[in-house]
């Protein structure tokens, strides 16, 4: 079960990838089992030297009682630390910004997140990001490939 911000891709150039644990209540992690979760808006901020996820929309458990969670509440997300001293340095940089890509469980049955270091595109990289996969798409048609 994936569930997937293909939008992140529209946005940004992701330069690096990286696996994080995430925080979650239990009725969050039932939610998420269910596939019901959005990405819309997204985005990870540091805070005291620690990750947090916000405004991911992640829907209250249908079968969950008074204790079912806040769906936008933030979430700490969870890497080595040498992984988040090098988010936090490029994130100093001008123009980088870290984006949620992906929610998966693992074999195990933990709740893990692939976030990417990226970098903002200007409307005519979107254009041309466009351009190519059309002309992929046509080629593909055309040979059969």
């Amino acid at each position: 079960m994936d569930i997937s911000n293909r939008k992140a891709y529209h946005e940004f150039f992701i330069e690096a990838k990286y696996i994080a644990g995430i925080v979650l209540a239990g009725t969050e992690i039932k939610s998420l089992r269910l596939g019901k979760a959005s990405f819309n808006d997204s985005f990870c901020q540091f805070h005291r030297g620690e990750l947090f996820v916000k405004s991911l929309h992640i829907s209250e458990y249908a079968f969950g009682t008074h204790y079912n969670h806040e769906p936008l509440q933030e979430r700490k997300l969870l890497l080595n630390r040498k992984e988040l001293k090098k988010l936090e340095n490029k994130m100093k940089e001008k123009g980088y910004t870290i984006v949620p890509l992906k929610i998966f469980i693992t074999e195990k049955g933990l709740a893990k997140m692939e976030i990417g270091l990226g970098k903002g595109k200007k409307l005519y990289d979107k254009r041309e990001t466009i351009r190519q996969r059309d002309t992929e798409r046509d080629v593909k048609r055309k040979y059969g490939i």
